[in-house]
């Protein structure tokens, strides 16, 4: 008996009229049912009061050049494997959402036979559906604050609306102007435009960085086999090296960099990587003092 292929074409979200999930021959080749998680051991954690503060996507449909909705979030992977890390070695989270409503998964993503990553999920879930409103966050800001690092994950969530935020960009240039880690993931960098989309006075302070990113190119071609419903209206990499960013990468792979106090990773493949990366780089920041 012939075994048809799976199709490429979206599947329909009924929640919304036009909007759509990734094809199931796109879930087939682009999820895994475990995540590649590993070497999250740290025998000497850090024990103080510094946190993350994660910035979640709140939106759930990203409507792309045809009119269509592309049903995401924040993926499962670039946010859980990086907390994970995080958390093994000593850090805890403030999560938040630029409304302050429920943060958006796209759980079609989620490695549900990865029981580390699942728990994680079950851990946080009460703090992902009643986040921090980001405007709140922001007036508590201060040279004393007591963040270690905001981290901003991956899906493409962020491409809605975290680059035209002003509350993004506030918390961002606090931690510039803090000397604080700034940790982000696949299209999470997109969250780096709104120090450019808001007014942020001075240039743009990520100028002359070296990063790596979901490549423009790949979010071109995804829509060959159907993960998004049409082409983007706008690429974030190509918005990012016109204001003097550089992408290292130029695959979705597993590379990850650390320019000054920014360190990226360019898609789910690095989740891993760039999660040891920056639980590494935080301890040692927090043991220099």
């Amino acid at each position: 008996m012939s075994i048809l292929p799976l199709s490429k074409e979206p599947q329909p979200d009924e929640a919304e009229f036009n909007a759509f999930f990734p094809s199931k021959f796109a879930l087939g080749q682009a999820t895994s049912p475990k995540s590649d998680l590993e070497g999250a051991d740290y025998p000497q954690p850090y024990t103080g009061t510094r946190r993350i503060l994660v910035i979640g996507v709140d939106e759930r449909y990203l409507k792309v050049a045809n009119g269509a909705l592309f049903s995401t979030g924040n993926h499962p992977i670039e946010t859980l494997v990086p907390m994970y890390h995080l958390r093994q070695a000593g850090f805890e989270f403030d999560i938040a959402t630029v409304s302050g409503n429920s943060m958006k998964f796209e759980f079609w993503a989620m490695p549900n036979e990865d029981e580390a990553i699942t728990g994680l999920h079950r851990a946080y879930l009460e703090r992902f559906q009643q986040p921090l409103k980001l405007s709140d966050v922001v007036a508590g800001l201060g040279p004393d604050s007591d963040y270690a690092a905001v981290f901003i994950p991956g899906g493409h969530g962020p491409l809605i609306d975290l680059h035209e935020s002003a509350e993004v960009a506030a918390v961002l240039r606090w931690a510039l102007d803090s000397d604080r880690h700034i940790l982000a993931i696949c299209h999470g960098p997109a969250a780096l435009l709104s120090l450019a989309n808001t007014g942020d006075s001075g240039g743009f302070p990520f100028a002359g960085y070296t990063i790596t990113a979901f490549p423009d190119a790949q979010d071109r071609e995804i829509v060959d086999v159907g993960y998004l419903p049409g082409q983007l209206g706008w690429f974030f990499g190509e918005k990012l090296q016109a204001l003097g960013v550089t992408i290292a990468n130029s695959e979705a792979d597993a590379s990850t960099h650390k320019d000054r106090k920014l360190i990226t990773g360019a898609s789910p493949l690095a989740a891993n990587g760039f999660g040891k990366l920056a639980a590494q780089t935080l301890l040692a920041d927090v043991a220099a003092g």
